[in-house]
């Protein structure tokens, strides 16, 4: 039997070559597989289409938009996840996805190896493999930029020989990954530190400088998940495309930073993610009004740890798998209702409410109604303060 190699594949150039280039070099069918994870762009038939004219014995298209809001996006949401306090995971929320259907297709057509198109240099690489040595570890990778160090010019220059049915002249100055969780933009005159991004280098979002009205919009959430906006009942899909479109009119969600790539190299990204920031401002906010104090400590260390792993790779790791049950146990209150203002790049909150709210008024309060005991807090402060006085004066004594 003939041995089958199965591709994640874009539809770009270097996928499309990848097509006879590994069927060359390994003597295997390939069979193509291309994910929708909203990342818009070209319809995906034709994307099927332009695999198999370029040679694929088969080609799947999988629309997993809403399978990735679910499965992917909103644990991310409920995690807080931003790595480095500042980047929402955009690149690595998808890769376990696209694994997932990967090894599918793997077991439906037989296939024994799997390719990407990622090269030495990045995070990716690491998201694909470790996913699918945890999901299916029989299956050999091969990675062509990688392994065969395959260049965009011996690409271009493979495609004009083999003449494949793909534009091999429009090259965008940019690396750019994206999908319904935000866009990741590198490359280019960005790779010198010392360059502002231009307005050309966003889509996702509209320049936050222009005069514009704000617009405030209110999120509904049941035990940490996104269930209606302004009272529409919306999906986990509908919730953050809508807030995509809303808050990215506002220019909320844009991020350039220096960022530690797992490889060990600090590389430059500019993003935007307008859905993503507005609801975890959202989001985070709620937890400080539902979730008791100590665990809300203890979440952010989870929450910062989490957001590593799944940068790092490890989506399908066991650590990752505890911390989700941990996480899914401290939302259990996390339900309300947040107002929201969209203006000026910035999503800023303006309202909170919920009956599983632990902000009490009437101990909050410093005017009529005040039922808090202040008498209480002397004694409080000389207990808390107590193992410090004591250290300070066995200090003061050690010290003569």
């Amino acid at each position: 039997m003939t041995d089958r190699v199965v591709l994640a594949y874009s539809g770009g150039l270097d996928t499309s070559v990848a097509i006879p280039y590994l069927a060359e070099q390994t003597g295997a069918e390939v069979i193509a597989v291309a994910v929708d994870v909203g990342q818009g762009g070209e319809d995906m038939d034709v994307i099927r289409q332009r695999a198999l004219d370029c040679g694929a014995a088969e080609a799947e298209v999988v629309d997993a938009r809403d399978e990735f809001a679910a499965d992917f996006c909103l644990p991310a949401l409920r995690a807080n996840a931003l790595y480095m306090d500042r980047y929402p995971l955009v690149s690595a929320l998808s890769r376990p996805l696209i694994v997932r259907h990967l090894v599918a297709a793997a077991r439906t057509h037989g296939g024994t190896i799997v390719s990407h198109g990622c090269t030495g240099k990045g995070n990716d690489q690491v998201r694909f493999e470790v996913g699918i040595g945890s999901l299916a570890p029989h299956l050999k990778v091969i990675a062509p930029a990688r392994d065969f160090a395959w260049t965009r010019d011996k690409a271009i220059a493979y495609a004009e020989e083999k003449g494949l049915p793909i534009d091999v002249t429009r090259k965008s100055p940019y690396s750019i990954d994206q999908n319904l969780w935000g866009r990741a933009v590198e490359t280019g005159f960005l790779e010198d530190i010392w360059n502002g991004p231009i307005e050309d280098v966003y889509s996702y979002t509209q320049d936050p400088t222009v005069p514009k009205d704000a617009d405030e919009v209110v999120i509904t959430f049941e035990g940490g998940v996104p269930v209606a906006i302004d009272g529409e009942t919306v999906t986990p899909f509908q919730a953050i495309a809508e807030l995509n479109r809303r808050a990215g009119e506002h220019g909320v969600g844009r991020l350039d930073m220096v960022e530690d790539r797992l490889v060990g190299i600090k590389s430059r990204e500019v993003y935007e993610a307008p859905g993503a920031i507005a609801l975890i401002t959202a989001h985070q906010e709620l937890e400080n009004v539902t979730v008791e104090r100590d665990v809300a400590r203890f979440k952010r260390n989870v929450d910062q740890r989490w957001g590593e792993l799944v940068y790092d790779g490890l989506w399908f790791s066991p650590l990752k798998k505890a911390l989700d049950a941990f996480i899914a146990e401290t939302q259990t209150h996390v339900s309300g209702e947040i107002r929201l203002t969209l203006q000026g790049g910035r999503a800023v909150v303006t309202g909170r409410r919920s009956e599983a709210s632990l902000y009490d008024f009437s101990l909050a309060t410093y005017d009529e109604g005040d039922m808090f005991d202040q008498s209480l807090a002397k004694g409080f402060v000389d207990l808390w303060g107590l193992p410090s006085r004591l250290a300070a004066a066995r200090d003061a004594r050690l010290e003569r």
